[in-house]
């Protein structure tokens, strides 16, 4: 992997980083990295990012703006809480010393955000730094209008620079979005390390959850919503089921989009459900009970049918866990075929039933224990949040040094995150 040189003529003035309220272990991935480079930080987060790592640092404040952020309050809660938040984010923005905002996502009102906010602090003479983990996720979730593309395209164009995660993605920017090539680094998607990883062995996370140890066991894990195709994993579930007894499917997420599509699940997996063959966890998981699941499994499934990124793919890495993942987005360049997973045809039920027999019937699966550290290390390789921290640390200095538009690159204009494995 090309090591990423930081540049040191100019320290950068304080930043904020504006979190949004969402993706604590980016933000928390980030944030940390940052502070390791002798970063300034103000970071607007809530209580889900509260932590001993934010606090009594020099040169890092921690604004809990947000406050809690619990999914069961009322609406009428929920609406105060969201005003609330606006009132103080403008405030904030008002009287703030760092001269960048990095905006790491969107708030409650997404036109409000990529339109009058960013007016807002382009008034107030603030540098943006906008990170797109999706380049249009109404796309990818099949609800886009007019409105979306526009306010979207508002908000890329009022953006100093934008981070992206994959050249496809760059590609996507520079098109539809007609965001000029200069304005845009690609920047790995830092490997997940927030997420507790204690000493619990996956001998004692299969007997937590009732799994034997004979038994194949096969991981989704994150929202449910229709791009995820959580459906196509069922059915092949299914399939191999048919051909042999001794699989295992875990389904530990929270339901999202349509009402509809989770009773579809519902319906489709209620049968393993009640056999127990299936194991369903329709609810967000904490941190803290993350590394259970990833531990008793012996594979995780990224049966995706839309997907700029995944955070899943990362997170499950970080534990030395193969994944399965269809052939759509970035997942094929992320995949080390045979050594740190296996790829299949997306939206194809059989041919991830063969991908699961053929991951089961691999050396990986056989040697997975001594396997485990590989896929760590790999990950840590070519996704180290030091080397995301370098290159963002070198936008914001480029972006404070006068005339000088040229963000922070390789020499062939870009971050590649492929590595030999």
């Amino acid at each position: 992997m090309t090591e990423v040189v930081e540049r040191n003529p100019v320290r950068p003035a304080a930043v904020a980083i504006l979190t949004g309220g969402g993706d604590r272990p980016y933000a928390y991935g980030l944030a940390t990295a940052l502070m390791s480079k002798g970063a300034e930080l103000d970071l607007i987060a809530n209580d889900e990012l509260d932590c001993p790592e934010f606090h009594g640092k020099a040169g890092v404040r921690f604004l809990n703006l947000r406050g809690e952020q619990s999914p069961d309050a009322s609406l009428s809660r929920k609406m105060w809480r969201v005003l609330v938040y606006y009132a103080r984010l403008i405030r904030y923005a008002a009287g703030a010393r760092p001269r960048i905002f990095h905006i790491l996502w969107n708030n409650k009102f997404q036109w409000l955000d990529r339109t009058l906010l960013m007016v807002y602090y382009r008034l107030l003479g603030k540098k943006i730094v906008l990170t797109a983990h999706n380049v249009n996720a109404a796309t990818r979730d099949g609800n886009d209008t007019f409105w979306n593309r526009l306010t979207l395209r508002t908000q890329y164009r009022l953006a100093d620079h934008v981070f992206a995660h994959t050249e496809k993605m760059k590609r996507e920017l520079t098109g539809a979005q007609a965001v000029p090539a200069d304005r845009i680094t690609v920047i790995p998607f830092g490997i997940n390390n927030s997420v507790p990883n204690t000493s619990l062995t996956p001998g004692a996370a299969r007997r937590r959850l009732g799994i034997g140890d004979g038994e194949k066991t096969i991981l989704f894990f994150g929202n449910i919503a229709p791009y995820k195709g959580v459906e196509y994993l069922v059915e092949a579930f299914r399939q191999v089921s048919a051909r042999s007894d001794d699989y295992r499917l875990i389904i530990a997420g929270r339901p999202k989009g349509p009402e509809q599509y989770w009773k579809g699940i519902l319906e489709e997996t209620r049968e393993f459900v009640h056999s127990g063959r299936i194991l369903l966890r329709s609810d967000y998981v904490p941190d803290g009970e993350t590394e259970v699941y990833f531990k008793a499994a012996d594979v995780f499934a990224l049966p995706y049918r839309h997907i700029y990124q995944s955070g899943v793919l990362f997170l499950g890495h970080a534990f030395g866990l193969p994944a399965l993942a269809a052939d759509v987005g970035p997942l094929r360049d992320e995949i080390v075929e045979g050594r740190t997973g296996f790829v299949f045809r997306p939206e194809d039920p059989a041919d991830l039933a063969r991908t699961i027999e053929r991951y089961f019937a691999s050396e990986l699966y056989a040697n997975l224990d001594s396997r485990r550290h590989e896929i760590r290390d790999h990950a840590n390789e070519t996704h180290s949040w030091d080397t995301v921290a370098a290159i963002t640390m070198n936008v914001y200095r480029d972006l404070l040094r006068p005339g000088s538009g040229q963000a922070a690159r390789e020499q062939d204009g870009s971050y590649s995150p492929k590595a030999p494995f």
